[in-house]
């Protein structure tokens, strides 16, 4: 691409022997002809030849050379046109000679930003001026993307926009400027100044020095130290609370808010309760790096007064929306295979590539069991399960015939039961070969989704049920037949007396 020139000047000199040279060039446009080929005779169709007679013109059919131009390094020019009356009696030339614009280039006709002429020397600021440059400028606000001051307050403030890298900030007092994510430095120890970057996807594991007389006020073992803080203006919102029990056991909690440590006296020994052992950070952004929602997953445990080292796990991941509200989405396994830990991370359906993933959740007698068949549906389908695909990777919304329906199926159980739990989703993509054969396009032609459902499993203090999700891809392209065009008939007669005498 080649870009515009462009042209101004400031001199008053300089625009000054411009005009002149254009006003020259003005009076010696009509003179210049191109097709004057013959000297002292008049070429054939040329309009602009001062060798030719209005009798010559009248023979004349078109003009050859229609406009004539000068210096095309100017903004605006003069252009001498020539055309020919051919419905006059008798024909004749015309004449014209018009202003035209130069597209090529860009003009400045009048540059009227004095300032914009020379640089100016920027004010330093230093402790007698710094109020005054202050005021003037309005304020200062933290965004990571500023190019300018801003007020320090804003009635509607707008969320900041991130780049790869550049750390997420909060509004939160307990843990500072920045959302911070506990790791080890130079030992296993917990250390609480390291900051969450954005897009860069973590996981800590560390030990923290506790004494369980302070256990109350250490505010690295509270929960509301990690769900306070506002990232951006986008409070984290609380996905789930799992209690860790001394045997190692999992408990979902339910409606009981925020949490804080308390110290409990149970006998001979004391146990710090409600203390965060693990926390697990689940960041939503847009395609421009706008943080768009934020989930926090927590488990919580109980320590006694023999452990002077606790175990914690920091995680943070980033998620983009568009994979849950455009694209098929299954679950994301985990190295634990817990269903609950791994709540809220989903992984985007690739074509063409069969997946299978799956998780364990481990129940009690506690849950209903139509609350319990909801929440593992939600767990299987997602957020936001789609209701058409596209029949192709190209396919635009207005296009209605090139989105396939997903058809939904449920299979339940020949085993009678009181409740039915969904334990699997089985997606599957049936594709055809569309096109020619030498670049042929995959197409979607039908999706289908079944949710087969198991009855509940007999009450008991655990129970685990395995949870699984495939995606399958089957191809049904007929196979290409070749065709061929008919063989030639002759269908020719020979003369009645082809073969006279012999016959």
């Amino acid at each position: 691409m080649r870009w515009p020139r462009v042209r101004f000047s400031s001199e008053v000199g300089a625009q000054a022997s411009a005009v002149h040279l254009r006003e020259t060039l003005v009076s010696t446009v009509a003179a210049l002809c191109v097709c004057d080929l013959l000297p002292a005779r008049c070429d054939v169709n040329c309009c602009c030849d001062p060798d030719c007679s209005p009798t010559d013109f009248s023979v004349f059919s078109a003009c050859s050379v229609p406009v004539v131009k000068g210096d095309r390094q100017f903004c605006s020019q003069k252009a001498a046109v020539y055309s020919m009356n051919l419905t006059a009696d008798p024909p004749h030339r015309v004449f014209k000679l018009i202003d035209q614009i130069n597209p090529s280039i860009f003009c400045i006709h009048i540059s009227n930003y004095k300032p914009a002429l020379s640089f100016a020397n920027p004010e330093v600021p230093n402790e007698d001026n710094f109020n005054r440059l202050i005021q003037a400028s309005g304020g200062f606000a933290l965004s990571a993307t500023s190019n300018g001051p801003s007020t320090a307050t804003s009635d509607a403030p707008q969320p900041t926009k991130y780049e790869y890298g550049v750390p997420l900030q909060t509004a939160g007092t307990s843990s500072g400027s920045f959302l911070r994510l506990p790791s080890p430095l130079m030992s296993s120890l917990c250390t609480d100044e390291n900051p969450a970057a954005f897009l860069v996807s973590q996981a800590f594991e560390c030990s923290r020095r506790v004494d369980i007389e302070e256990c109350e006020q250490v505010e690295a073992l509270s929960m509301a130290h990690y769900s306070s803080p506002a990232i951006l203006r986008v409070s984290i919102k609380i996905q789930s609370v799992l209690y860790q029990s001394l045997n190692h056991t999992l408990t979902r909690l339910e409606g009981y808010g925020v949490l804080r440590p308390s110290l409990v006296s149970t006998g001979q020994d004391r146990l710090c309760r409600n203390v965060v052992l693990e926390v697990k950070y689940s960041l939503l952004y847009t395609a421009t790096g706008q943080i768009w929602e934020a989930g926090l997953s927590l488990i919580l445990g109980t320590f006694s007064s023999t452990v002077t080292l606790l175990q914690q796990k920091f995680e943070i991941h980033f998620i983009q929306t568009t994979n849950r509200q455009e694209q098929f989405t299954i679950l994301h396994s985990t190295g634990k295979q817990d269903c609950l830990a791994s709540e809220g991370l989903r992984d985007p359906v690739l074509f063409g590539y069969n997946v299978q993933s799956g998780c364990q959740l481990r129940l009690t007698g506690t849950i209903p069991c139509e609350l319990l068949a909801q929440k593992i549906q939600g767990l299987l389908r997602g957020q936001a399960f789609p209701d058409y695909v596209a029949a192709f990777g190209n396919s635009r919304a207005q296009d209605v015939q090139d989105w396939v329906p997903v058809r939904y199926v449920t299979h339940s159980s020949n085993m009678k039961g009181p409740c039915q739990l969904p334990v699997a989703l089985g997606i599957e993509v049936k594709w055809t070969k569309y096109g020619s054969l030498l670049n042929p396009q995959a197409r979607i032609v039908n999706v289908t989704a079944q949710l087969i459902s198991i009855p509940e499993p007999l009450p008991g203090p655990e129970r685990t049920i395995v949870i699984s999700t495939t995606v399958t891809f089957v191809d049904v392209s007929a196979p290409a037949e070749a065709g061929f065009r008919a063989p030639p008939t002759i269908n020719a007669r020979l003369p009645f007396s082809f073969f006279f005498p012999f016959v």
